[in-house]
């Protein structure tokens, strides 16, 4: 996946990121930056989060204390026997203050913790709105939450009877399930179920919706860019493998070409997306170029650098299905070249019907293509409207092209024609 110009896990990620501990921020990170293989992985995934979803009402307080959380995490990890469990450990608990009150605090903090983990919130969900695939991970967590009788102890410590006789007892409880390998395997389905609580705040928060994965066909209805305040909305639907978009300078093309990105990538891992509606395939590699610049690293050019991505991307076309974006495609170039290779790449990426394509450009001559006139490549422009010789942005997307060239417009309006007349006089 080539997909660092979304800055997917810094920028995209905030908007689900509602952990309270950096095990569960860890893995929502993971889920984000890592797309399933299979369609059905994606499929479930979705379901799973539906599940969190209609649960919500439970989920939006959901807290705890972070210090008590990552106490209560590193006293399980590192429980052993020798140190916690020694013989005649009701007698020296009995006989020393200080030993009694450490492990007294260890009891406590993970039974007051686990205590309300399990009555405010996983008692309290409604299993039967889970898909099959996940609801034994939710009754794994209250099995284990059950079997440490946590409402018995919780009442102990309110009447102050928690004492050495119950210390012993639940450091045992603790390590029969050390024993049994249950603390390990708690904590990692628990991370998980902390993960998937987080994408659903996240989702519901931003009004986010699922997109329905199909085989083939793409559209995408009312998306914007997620992180925009007030972002005009737009609907696109690809009628041709190859879609070429156009539009002036400052018209919104890289913006709508991100936001659709988006959608794609979040859709490819499971996500919901900034969308009302939408159909997209599962890509088996997803391909986004914009913000490119020169990779002085490796000693190439921008033009350089455009012709080995655009390479990379249709060798993968060969035995993939892909999704790439190219963001004025062949600009590193002189105006006749960038021409005729940019001919020549819209026509051969027809050769890949199995992949999506989207490329912007200002080359206007590109819309006298044959494939184009016969509406083999579809074509798409973000509209401008000219208000007294001066262009008004309206960033909506429409079927066509664009032949407004406002360079001339924005040169003329700063005074550069004047400035530079006054300038050649005056030398």
């Amino acid at each position: 996946m080539q997909v660092k110009d979304l800055n997917i896990d810094s920028e995209i990620f905030n908007l689900f990121n509602f952990t309270l501990n950096e095990d569960s921020k860890v893995r929502v990170k993971e889920m984000i930056t890592q797309v399933p293989e299979a369609k059905q992985e994606i499929i479930d995934r979705q379901n799973i989060l539906k599940g969190f979803i209609a649960n919500i009402s439970i989920f939006e307080s959901y807290s705890y204390s972070k210090i008590d959380y990552r106490e209560v995490y590193h006293f399980m990890q590192s429980y052993t026997d020798k140190i916690f469990l020694p013989k005649r450990l009701k007698i020296k608990l009995t006989f020393s203050k200080r030993k009694f009150h450490l492990f007294r605090g260890h009891c406590v903090q993970t039974i007051l913790l686990y205590h309300r983990l399990h009555n405010l919130y996983i008692k309290n969900i409604n299993l039967s709105l889970f898909p099959e695939v996940y609801k034994n991970d939710i009754r794994f967590i209250d099995t284990f939450f059950n079997t440490l009788r946590l409402d018995y102890y919780e009442n102990l410590i309110r009447e102050n009877n928690f004492k050495a006789k119950e210390i012993k007892e639940f450091i045992t409880l603790i390590s029969e399930k050390k024993k049994r390998e249950e603390i390990h395997a708690f904590q990692k389905i628990f991370t998980q179920f902390e993960a998937y609580i987080s994408i659903a705040r996240g989702t519901t928060f931003y009004k986010l919706n699922f997109p329905e994965i199909t085989d083939s066909t793409f559209t995408i209805n009312n998306f914007y860019h997620p992180l925009l305040q007030n972002p005009v909305k737009n609907s696109f639907t690809a009628t041709s493998n190859t879609t070429l978009l156009t539009g002036p300078n400052m018209s919104g093309k890289s913006t709508l070409l991100k936001a659709i990105s988006i959608c794609v990538y979040l859709a490819n891992i499971g996500f919901a997306i900034p969308a009302k509606a939408a159909q997209i395939p599962k890509y088996n590699e997803i391909a986004v170029f914009i913000n490119l610049n020169d990779d002085l690293q490796s000693g190439y050019s921008h033009f350089m650098t455009e012709v080995i991505n655009l390479k990379k991307v249709i060798q993968n076309s060969n035995s993939k299905k892909c999704f790439a974006v190219f963001d004025e495609l062949f600009r590193g170039t002189n105006i006749d070249d960038a021409l005729e290779i940019s001919s020549t790449t819209l026509q051969g990426m027809l050769n890949f019907p199995e992949s999506t394509f989207l490329v912007s450009s200002h080359l206007h001559k590109l819309v006298e293509l044959p494939e184009i006139t016969n509406n083999k490549i579809a074509c798409y422009y973000l509209d401008c409207n000219l208000n007294n010789n001066l262009p008004k942005f309206t960033y909506l997307l429409k079927p066509g092209w664009s032949d407004i060239k406002i360079g001339r417009i924005l040169f003329e309006k700063e005074g550069l024609n004047e400035l530079l007349q006054k300038v050649s006089i005056n030398s």
